[in-house]
């Protein structure tokens, strides 16, 4: 009988730990994070600082968009370029776990107003090629990320003054989810939600349920004690206040999807069996096409207007 082949070393998920690790083991080292929760979409930002320094990184901005009138606002921006400028703060990334489906990105005006590099995984040329041909961008739309100024891949190493962090590619939500390891703080984007309400839906494009489930079990390998932070509460049945907080501890004991001993076949079925459920997001039409491009909203057309497109019966 042939052996069992033995698979090769995760060098990413061993230096994520690294960095988890030091961390823990030097608390003044640990990144002070700073929620901004938006109620209308139901996303926290961040702003996670490095305690030795002024430096900082803005995680998974909102720009302020109502469906109805077709009208952006910037009161979510607002209120952390406010944080920002009190505090006296540096922003040297501003980074986006994926091209989030309920919400548009601020990136580009908190950019404006604050520096710092955009970035992204580098998967979202994926997501760009799937939805530029959904909306029809045409060839004045480029595919290849460049409305991004970086683009990581998995395992890359990256720095906020003195704090030590790294990308960690975790797909199934979408091709180009990512999760930010800075210190013993996890950013998972839409991966996980809070233990008592699950994990990210696998349905639109490029998702994948199994794929979802090799990821959480990537990050779940991580230290108990980490502290995870999402980028979406809806309050669980039963719970009265929103929460954003966990721990890798938490959720590998905890999560009412994939918690200990929940097998990847009976993830899949729970998980597809949910997603036949859902409504398709309020804002994913707008969010989408608007996020593909890093937040910038679509050039004015000869009129001066610029416009959101809505496929009809496409989606």
């Amino acid at each position: 009988m042939m052996p069992d082949p033995i698979s090769p070393p995760d060098t990413a998920l061993n230096r994520a730990t690294s960095i988890i690790d030091e961390a823990l083991r030097t608390p003044a080292s640990r990144p002070q994070v700073e929620a901004f929760f938006d109620e209308a979409t139901y996303t926290v930002s961040y702003v996670v600082r490095d305690p030795a320094s002024s430096a900082c990184a803005i995680i998974d901005s909102v720009l302020d968009y109502d469906a109805a009138s077709g009208r952006t606002s910037r009161r979510s921006a607002d209120a952390v370029i406010a944080h920002v400028r009190d505090q006296g703060l540096e922003v040297v990334w501003q980074l986006e776990t994926h091209a989030h489906a309920d919400h548009l990105s601020a990136a580009p005006y908190l950019q404006a107003a604050l520096g710092g590099r955009l970035a992204i995984g580098e998967h979202i040329v994926e997501v760009q090629e799937t939805f530029g041909n959904l909306f029809n961008a045409g060839s004045d739309f480029a595919r290849d990320g460049r409305q991004f100024d970086h683009l990581f891949a998995d395992g890359e190493a990256f720095s906020i003054g003195a704090l030590n962090a790294i990308a960690l590619h975790a797909p199934g939500h979408t091709p180009a989810c990512m999760a930010y390891v800075i210190g013993d703080a996890i950013f998972v984007g839409d991966t996980l939600f809070m233990p008592d309400y699950g994990t990210a839906r696998c349905d639109f494009p490029g998702g994948d349920a199994a794929t979802l489930f090799a990821s959480i079990q990537r990050l779940l390998a991580l230290p108990a004690e980490a502290r995870v932070f999402l980028c979406h509460d809806y309050k669980a049945p039963g719970r009265d206040a929103f929460a954003w907080e966990t721990t890798i501890g938490a959720q590998r004991r905890d999560n009412i999807h994939v918690h200990a001993g929940v097998s990847q076949a009976q993830f899949v079925a729970l998980r597809e069996a949910r997603d036949r459920t859902l409504d398709m997001p309020r804002l994913i039409l707008p969010s989408v096409q608007v996020n593909m491009r890093g937040g910038r909203l679509p050039e004015p057309e000869d009129n001066g207007v610029r416009y959101l497109k809505i496929p009809l019966d496409a989606v």
